[in-house]
């Protein structure tokens, strides 16, 4: 996967460290809308977005901090909070399905729906069943490789692929993307690129770069507002119509789930 710095759209021990130090160093708090070791959060920067019954007595919280999902859990006594995921008897992870319903699902649903309104490349069939959104940069090995991976599904009218060009990789990213989304056939440009990928992809039109170089700038900044810092980073449907991510090159035993059935 390339990478241009670490992706934001998971908890990080930094996020938990953060917390923890904060609850460390709370004292006697006036009356507030949450309780006391609640409240210390939330002045601190996080923002809650759902609170729900959670096991043992304990209230469960889930919410932001710096744009990425944390969870905590009040203890009965409203005096103390346990920070990260809580784990059921047979190993479940609980946490994970308040975060995905209550923030990544809708961050997801709305992401979608940028997606479907950005400067994207259909790749196949116009009526295909499943469609895909992937950033794409031409000058990523993994993009490329995503792409071969794609092909029986694409090749079979299963998918379009839509590639949102982006350009952040190399310095000719963006003049190469420029390029591909102002050619005459984006999609012939596109699959030149794709042919030509190890001896350095599509030759760079400098008078159609700067007649579209915004185009790309404008992907670049979706990708960044999105939380995203690598590609190719794919959003797809799952089996239950919900919105999926896979940041990076997908595993072979995961393309049947994102192309929506078994290789053709």
């Amino acid at each position: 996967m390339t990478r241009t710095n670490k992706p934001t759209t998971k908890p990080t021990l930094l996020v938990v460290s953060f917390l923890a130090a904060t609850l460390a160093g709370h004292g006697v708090r006036a009356e507030n809308a949450h309780p006391d070791a609640i409240q210390v959060l939330v002045e601190r920067g996080v923002d809650i977005v759902d609170r729900f019954d959670a096991p043992g007595g304990m209230t469960g919280y889930v919410g932001t901090m710096r744009g990425r999902p944390v969870s905590f859990y009040l203890t009965s006594d409203k005096k103390h909070v346990v920070i990260g995921p809580m784990l059921s008897e047979t190993g479940m992870n609980l946490t994970e399905t308040n975060i995905r319903q209550s923030i990544t699902g809708p961050q997801n649903e709305e992401a979608w729906s940028k997606l479907e309104n950005s400067d994207w490349i259909p790749d196949g069939e116009e009526d295909a069943p499943v469609v895909i959104y992937t950033f794409t940069d031409p000058n990523c090995p993994y993009c490329h490789r995503f792409r071969e991976a794609a092909e029986p599904w694409i090749e079979a009218g299963r998918v379009q692929l839509r590639h949102v060009m982006v350009g952040i990789l190399k310095q000719d990213s963006l003049p190469k993307a420029a390029t591909i989304l102002g050619a005459d056939n984006p999609e012939s440009a596109l699959h030149d690129n794709q042919r030509n990928h190890e001896s350095g992809g599509i030759a760079v039109d400098r008078e159609v770069v700067s007649a579209n170089h915004k185009r790309v700038t404008a992907n670049n900044s979706l990708m960044s507002n999105l939380g995203l810092s690598a590609t190719p980073a794919t959003f797809y449907k799952a089996d239950d119509g919900t919105i999926a991510i896979k940041q990076g090159l997908p595993r072979p035993e995961e393309l049947a789930a994102m192309m929506g059935s078994s290789q053709p």
